[in-house]
């Protein structure tokens, strides 16, 4: 679903509080599945280098102007919230191990693009019907 005109803040707005909730979401599943406590703020401990990368990767790409574009905004986010995420990990002493790299990897790009796909699917379903 790339677009040539700009797109309205509203969508540009949706997609950066959905990028947002689904790194959020990403974050509860693994601190549920490793059994951590301090749900809250240990969500957020988590979260925050993944978050940062994302919008790192917003700013870069420019994302805002195609935000549910799967190509190229969809795949920098995705690809920001991880490299970025597993950089400041890095740096902040967390550890960063292939496997969890792996399992961040694929997560994030079924939320971060699942979402995206699933709108340009539909809106290319939309427009192919026949209008009554």
């Amino acid at each position: 679903m790339r677009s040539t005109s700009r797109t309205p803040r509203p969508a540009a707005a949706f997609t950066a509080a959905a990028d947002a909730l689904l790194i959020l979401v990403f974050a509860a599943i693994g601190r549920d599945a490793h059994a951590r406590g301090d749900i809250i703020t240990g969500v957020f401990a988590t979260a925050w280098p993944f978050l940062a990368g994302a919008a790192i990767a917003w700013l870069a790409a420019r994302v805002w102007r195609a935000p549910l574009a799967l190509w190229p905004s969809g795949v920098a986010v995705w690809i920001g919230a991880v490299a970025g995420g597993m950089l400041l990990r890095a740096v902040t002493g967390q550890s960063v191990v292939l496997p969890f790299v792996i399992v961040a990897l694929i997560s994030l790009a079924l939320f971060l693009l699942g979402y995206r796909g699933i709108i340009a699917l539909v809106t290319r379903f939309r427009a192919s019907r026949p209008r009554a």
